[in-house]
């Protein structure tokens, strides 16, 4: 038995080892404390930043998350200036991506949403008067005042809408693209919808936009917006090199994984008025299950078990 005893307590001291050796090695380096991410004003970027934000702290680092234009902010990483970003929606952001390819300034971490997608829409009653094709909408004209609706200036979807108008593909070389914030823009929706006027406007999923209003999904949109009305792919990118001097932390980037319904549930709290890491917090503690998977292999900034800081931070 002694013999027994004195192997079994060798073996479970070289696993102990192998764990803190392990733990030790995912731990990142102080200089990794502060981690710069890019927010483009989108609720949805800014639902995921919440959240990234919420297990961050938990882990002992310090989210500094920087409202940028989706230019600028393409910009910032090119120039080091951003960490991560975990908004790259693709095809749409294609050209950003070739122009820091280029530049060997950004890598992919993981895809990290599927089933998105956007493209121009209309209401619901909109469409039952004939408008369910971009070819419909010259005819309409008049209805619709010559313009379309779309969000903040820089943003490749507006590019792609201008581009249109100025090819004067289906009849639109007359027609005006209104830039605005996304919020500004659901706004003129929302009188339109009151007063049952037209209106055609950029529209994506997710985002309870699809809830708030009964929309349809124009279709003839490909050649600008892709196919299956702009289906989506959403990346998480990293400057060059930042994976390899923190790679504790890239390893949660990595692991983060979300879908349509829960960014939808997280985007209507904050266009509830809820602030966005509050919003995270309270769906973190009410699907405690998502959490596991995403701290695979991920430590605290000082090597500690992660779930249990985690844990502990959400009252868990």
């Amino acid at each position: 038995m002694t013999g027994i005893s004195a192997i079994r307590r060798l073996a479970a001291g070289i696993v102990f080892s192998a764990l803190t050796i392990g733990s030790a090695a995912a731990a990142d380096d102080a200089s990794c404390k502060t981690i710069r991410l890019s927010d483009p004003g989108w609720t949805d970027i800014t639902a995921t930043n919440g959240v990234t934000s919420v297990i961050l702290t938990a882990l002992g680092y310090e989210p500094d998350v920087k409202t940028l234009s989706v230019p600028i902010g393409y910009q910032s990483m090119k120039n080091g200036e951003i960490d991560v970003f975990l908004g790259n929606w693709m095809p749409a952001q294609k050209a950003f991506i070739d122009d820091l390819n280029a530049a060997k300034a950004a890598e992919v971490l993981a895809k990290n949403l599927e089933g998105a997608k956007f493209t121009l829409a209309v209401p619901a009653y909109v469409a039952e008067k004939g408008v369910k094709d971009f070819a419909d909408l010259q005819k309409h004209a008049e209805e619709f005042g010559s313009k379309i609706y779309g969000i903040e200036p820089g943003a490749p979807a507006n590019s792609n809408i201008q581009k249109m108008i100025d090819a004067n593909d289906f009849g639109l070389k007359d027609w005006e693209l209104v830039e605005s914030g996304e919020q500004a823009m659901l706004a003129q929706v929302g009188r339109a919808e009151k007063s049952g006027e037209f209106v055609v406007f950029l529209a994506w999923a997710p985002h309870p936009m699809n809830e708030q209003f009964s929309i349809e999904y124009l279709s003839g949109g490909d050649a600008y917006f892709g196919q299956n009305f702009g289906g989506a792919e959403v990346f998480t990118l990293a400057r060059t090199g930042w994976p390899e001097k923190c790679p504790n932390a890239a390893t949660l980037f990595k692991n983060l994984k979300f879908d349509i319904s829960m960014e939808n549930a997280l985007m209507g709290s904050i266009l509830g008025g809820e602030d966005a890491k509050a919003a995270a917090t309270a769906w973190l503690k009410a699907n405690p299950q998502a959490i596991e998977p995403w701290l695979s292999g991920v430590t605290t900034l000082d090597g500690k078990p992660a779930a249990d800081a985690v844990k502990a931070s959400l009252g868990l």
